[in-house]
């Protein structure tokens, strides 16, 4: 489908038809069909890359220059509405004054763009400026998913480290919930980061292809501060996956520590039983001659004789602090 927008004043204006494509200021191609492709190739005298080759992950692939038009192509994260966000990628074409974009999937930045463009924006009057309010507008929408995970973060910390509380689901049973929480949160975190990467690598060409077109000095600036954006970003990302790290990590030995008193009480509960079970053994043979066994006070002796024996190592691993 193809969405062309021409620069009324200083607002864009979407095109009820897609009429003389060669006069558009930002021509916005989703899901291309093969004849639309052709279409753009013959009316702006340049090549539309296909899917395949905007996901190859060569610099040399994503950045160039060809007949006069610069090609950049960014992984975007989107649909960050989903438990996990998805990731696409997205080409930017820089033809004279023209921007086309090409993209293969629906990231909410561009219809928040196309609404405050048509209300008015200086810059939308060339397409360096247009495709600098999108890249922008990317930008905020990636913050705004950073903190959220960020949020989540904060708030699964302190459940990992201390769970108490009557009526709640068992421990480990939190703790695997705990567990597949931060790993979602870290998946997010480490495509929010591939995404940020590539951001940054389209802005330092995109600010090199403005200042070899000479454009205006204000826009150039525009883009080396969002540059400074994405690179503050990286380094939250940083911290953020190392904080998800850790938490995975203290959850898994939080898993471990548990199956591990688990096991150690199971231990213990052995140990104490065998001297119990070593009398009720003896008392369980089958001898003539065993004349307490014709006692009235028989019975209960063995079961008192059972339960010290079993008693003694129970206090004796209290006091220990086994138990």
């Amino acid at each position: 489908m193809i969405t062309v927008y021409d620069a009324v004043g200083d607002r864009l204006a979407q095109r009820t038809e897609i009429g003389n494509l060669a006069t558009a200021a930002w021509i916005d191609v989703l899901n291309p069909a093969d004849d639309e492709d052709k279409m753009i190739e013959q009316a702006l005298g340049i090549e539309v890359p296909t899917r395949s080759e905007m996901r190859e992950i060569e610099a040399s692939n994503r950045f160039y220059t060809e007949n006069g038009a610069y090609y950049m192509t960014g992984i975007i994260v989107h649909a960050s509405s989903l438990d996990v966000p998805m990731t696409s990628v997205v080409t930017f074409i820089l033809s004279g004054n023209r921007l086309v974009t090409v993209r293969y999937a629906e990231p909410r930045a561009f219809p928040l763009y196309v609404t405050r463009a048509t209300k008015g924006d200086p810059a939308c009057r060339s397409s360096v400026g247009i495709m600098i309010g999108l890249v922008e507008m990317l930008i905020e929408r990636e913050a705004d998913l950073i903190e959220r995970v960020q949020d989540e973060v904060e708030r699964m910390a302190p459940l990992v480290f201390g769970q108490k509380g009557a009526g709640q689901p068992s421990r480990n049973r939190r703790l695997d919930l705990l567990l597949k929480t931060v790993g979602k949160e870290g998946d997010i975190t480490a495509r929010a980061q591939e995404s940020a990467m590539s951001l940054n690598r389209l802005l330092l060409y995109f600010a090199n292809a403005a200042r070899e077109r000479k454009d205006d000095k204000r826009l150039i600036a525009r883009i080396e501060s969002a540059n400074n954006d994405i690179t503050s970003l990286m380094e939250s990302l940083r911290f953020l996956a190392a904080r998800t790290s850790f938490l995975l990590d203290a959850t898994l030995g939080m898993i471990s520590t548990e199956q591990n008193q688990i096991i150690k009480l199971f231990s213990v509960m052995a140990v104490m039983l065998m001297p119990p079970t070593l009398v009720a053994s003896i008392y369980g043979m089958n001898f003539a001659h065993m004349p307490e066994l014709h006692e009235t006070w028989g019975y209960p002796a063995a079961l008192g004789l059972m339960f010290v024996s079993g008693l003694v190592p129970f206090l004796y691993f209290r006091k220990k602090g086994w138990l």
